[in-house]
């Protein structure tokens, strides 16, 4: 039965951690459908903004009840965050990256373990699908890290808890390299561009499901495969991500894979928690990398997790980031 739960959490999640990775993709192989001359993500038509806003309504459905909702001013755009207070108020919180295409609906399953053991935020990355609004072009990996060390420096807590998922967690990392000194620890689920090069075969598969206009078969085929073959069911999050990645069109930068002496450099404390089966890179070469370039890094891989690791084993993530966080400070 043990065995079984993963199984049932990955047939539910299966796009959660991962639906978002096809626009990563596509970035990266230069195979966006459509090109307009906007300068900044925007949603294609009113009606595809109403779209995507009533499934992302229906997607917050399940999550906890927030007790605040913020709307934070950086000189990239207008930033959407949600608060959601837990166990030691006095504790620095987290703070929530989504994959790209995800925004915050993609925490349901994560929130009532993470709420355990202290307060959180959740954000809707600046430039994808969501309630943030980009106002400004973002280029380059200081651009992406400056938007966020804004966001970090207007949240009254003196430290926060980074926790990224995915490209959410190629952001965190990002900051840490560039913007460090508000964090007080990262914490890595599956990253994407940070310990290892995306696989060969996640890009050339990722070319048919990034095409807008193409049958919603096509993405849900590839989507599947990211997570190891699991059936594709109608969710509401999921259904958000298909609404997001069909009526929104991103325009930032690819984002550049963290250099190992990046890494050296990074004195915060960090968590990379890796996915053994994941297909978007080889696990082992990435922990191989974390290990050698963080040394005081803590790297556990998950032998039976697929990319859509944060859905299919939200408790174990949780005792997890409980254990680092009591061994790394406040």
């Amino acid at each position: 039965m043990r065995r079984l739960l993963p199984r049932l959490r990955r047939r539910r999640w299966l796009v959660v951690g991962i639906a978002a990775l096809i626009t990563t993709i596509a970035l990266l192989t230069g195979c966006l459908a459509v090109r307009t001359p906007a300068p900044v993500g925007h949603f294609t038509s009113a009606a595809a903004a109403d779209r995507f806003l009533a499934a992302y309504d229906r997607a917050m459905a399940d999550m906890p009840s927030a007790d605040r909702t913020l709307d934070v001013r950086t000189s990239y755009g207008v930033v959407r965050l949600y608060h959601f207070a837990g166990a030691g108020p006095d504790a620095d919180p987290l703070l929530l990256l989504p994959g790209r295409a995800a925004a915050s609906p993609v925490w349901a399953d994560n929130l009532p373990a993470l709420l355990r053991l202290r307060s959180v935020y959740t954000i809707d990355l600046l430039g994808e699908p969501g309630m943030s609004i980009q106002q400004r072009p973002i280029e380059t990996p200081t651009d992406h890290a400056q938007w966020l060390h804004e966001v970090l420096i207007e949240l009254p807590e003196p430290a926060i808890h980074l926790v990224g998922l995915s490209i959410g967690g190629w952001t965190a990392m990002n900051l840490a390299v560039h913007r460090p000194e508000k964090i007080a620890s990262v914490t890595l689920l599956d990253p994407v561009l940070v310990f290892a090069d995306l696989s060969w075969q996640a890009i050339l598969r990722s070319i048919p499901a990034s095409v807008r206009w193409f049958p919603r078969s096509w993405r849900d085929d590839f989507a599947s495969w990211t997570a190891n073959d699991a059936p594709v069911e109608d969710v509401p999050v999921a259904r958000m991500i298909e609404a997001g990645m069909q009526t929104y069109a991103l325009k930032l930068s690819a984002p550049h894979r963290v250099t190992p002496e990046d890494l050296s450099g990074v004195g915060t404390p960090t968590l990379a928690l890796l996915a053994g089966e994941s297909r978007m890179h080889d696990t082992a070469e990435a922990a191989e990398v974390a290990e050698r370039a963080l040394p005081e890094a803590t790297v556990i891989v998950y032998p039976d997790a697929s990319h859509a690791i944060n859905g299919e084993y939200p408790d174990r993530i949780a005792a997890d980031i409980a254990t680092f966080l009591a061994a790394s400070g406040p």
